[in-house]
């Protein structure tokens, strides 16, 4: 049975289910507007996710092809991966940052095999061992010359979310904020209305002081720390050659600092409740980002403990802690910590507390 959570104000949470993954399902949340309902993300791109869907919001007092429009908060499956079923159904415009919009687009038109072939030479820079680069090896081997594409293609979006725009809903205060870092366009959209549990009538705070209620995405989650890892990029020449420690500093993308920085200007806000697309609601989103942003202080501590000699971003990865021991970390999880920890020895190298050592092969990096 679908799970539906009316958070009144003509705001509904539906939660569609993830198959096989350990974080269940996410939360898609259904804005009425004026002009009809309208979806912040969509879900997982699995035949019983779009049946949950479909009764979500049936549950919601509506049918699919009500649906006037498609906001994402990022580019990610679990995320946009309804989309296009969503537009077929309804005609439903879609709505990201360009810069995911720039990432669905390249994975549209990447060829088969490209993102192996990045993967296995980004993961061979940073000193993976050949055990574990033999199946991605294996892998593209087996899509030489075969040009098949998957049966549904991410969705295209038709519009682009502008930082500080109050968009285009009738009836509605829905203002978006770039919160980059989980993905380069993440966004957050704060409803910049009376929370339906204020106080007294006209009282525009809400149960926890704040204004609004803001959609995080999977920026800011109640108990889970979002994943930080490299921008990915299969066009980036800088996999297979690394640039110099200066070059570094002031070229790179900097991804954990960039959630960082979002972070704080998430806590300023101070929205009164927090609708996240998983787990549940909460309150206290300053509270909350100050956790993360102190879980992340921490972590770039030990870090620069452990480069005191010089390290490959696997070896890394390997010494560093996470929430089970490293032999029993799958495939492909480990590839995940890897750009974890190589996000995490970016923002050192931009703070100058690390560089990396000239002329190694594979990379290495040491604290400074």
């Amino acid at each position: 049975m679908t799970r539906v959570t009316d958070h009144k104000g003509g705001v509904w949470s539906i939660a569609v289910p993830i198959p096989d993954n350990p974080l269940g399902h996410t939360l898609v949340h259904l804005l009425e507007t004026d002009r009809g309902p309208v979806l912040v993300d969509t879900g997982w791109d699995d035949p019983a996710s779009w049946d949950a869907l479909v009764a979500g919001v049936a549950a919601c007092g509506f049918a699919v092809p009500d649906l006037h429009g498609v906001l994402i908060t990022h580019h990610h499956p679990d995320h946009h991966g309804l989309s296009a079923a969503v537009r077929e159904a309804s005609g439903a415009w879609i709505a990201m940052h360009e810069a995911d919009t720039d990432v669905v687009r390249r994975t549209r038109e990447a060829e088969p095999g490209r993102w192996l072939d990045y993967l296995t030479a980004k993961l061979t820079a940073s000193g993976a061992p050949d055990d574990h680069l033999a199946p991605l090896r294996a892998a593209r081997a087996r899509k030489s010359g075969t040009r098949a594409l998957p049966a549904r293609r991410p969705a295209l979006p038709d519009r682009p979310i502008a930082p500080g725009e109050l968009l285009d809903l009738p009836g509605r205060r829905l203002r978006a904020l770039w919160t980059p870092g989980h993905t380069p366009g993440h966004v957050c959209l704060h409803l910049e209305e009376a929370h339906p549990g204020q106080a007294a009538p006209g009282e525009p705070r809400g149960p926890a002081g704040g204004f609004g209620r803001l959609f995080s995405g999977d920026h800011l989650l109640p108990g889970i720390t979002p994943h930080i890892g490299l921008y990915e990029e299969p066009d980036d020449a800088t996999v297979t050659a690394p640039p110099s420690s200066a070059q570094l500093r002031s070229s790179w993308a900097d991804p954990l600092g960039d959630y960082l920085a979002s972070l704080e200007r998430v806590a300023r806000l101070a929205p009164a409740e927090v609708l996240p697309a998983h787990q549940y609601a909460f309150t206290d989103a300053a509270g909350r980002a100050r956790e993360l942003i102190a879980h992340h202080e921490e972590r770039l501590d030990g870090i620069h403990a452990l480069l005191g000699e010089p390290l490959t971003p696997w070896q890394l990865a390997v010494a560093m802690e996470w929430n089970r021991p490293w032999e029993q970390i799958p495939h492909g999880s480990r590839n995940i910590a890897v750009s974890e920890a190589e996000a995490h020895l970016r923002r050192l190298v931009k703070l100058g507390r690390a560089e990396q050592l000239p002329g190694a092969d594979p990379v290495r990096f040491r604290a400074m």
